[in-house]
């Protein structure tokens, strides 16, 4: 059983910074991609940051240069750094792992951008 609990949402001013964290735990083995989706009201699911297992990075346009993903391989841990955060940012945050043997998805974290 693979689980993975995430951490770090919550209600931020516009411009404001916040850190995303997620673990995974179980039996998994071998991942590849671990990475961190967002779903808004009334949207579809978008990825925001991927990284690969070599540490290569890739992010949705509209957060380069505000947000940093990064991973911990020892520690099956990926986390993402998000800054000058915008109301349009306002979504259900997902952890994402991609692993030899299956795609696993956190519980979802809510991230409100707001004044």
């Amino acid at each position: 059983q693979v689980q993975l609990v995430e951490s770090g949402g919550g209600l931020v001013q516009p411009g404001g910074s916040l850190r995303l964290s997620c673990a995974a735990s179980g039996s998994i083995v071998s991942i590849n991609t671990m990475g961190w989706y967002r779903q808004a009201p009334g949207k579809q699911r978008e990825l925001v940051a991927v990284v690969g297992s070599g540490g290569s990075t890739n992010y949705a346009d509209s957060v380069k240069a505000r947000f940093t993903i990064s991973r911990d391989n020892a520690k099956n841990t990926v986390s993402l750094q998000m800054n000058s955060l915008k109301p349009e940012d306002t979504a259900v945050y997902y952890c994402n792992v991609c692993a030899r043997v299956g795609i696993y998805w956190g519980q979802g974290t809510q991230v409100t951008v707001s004044t």
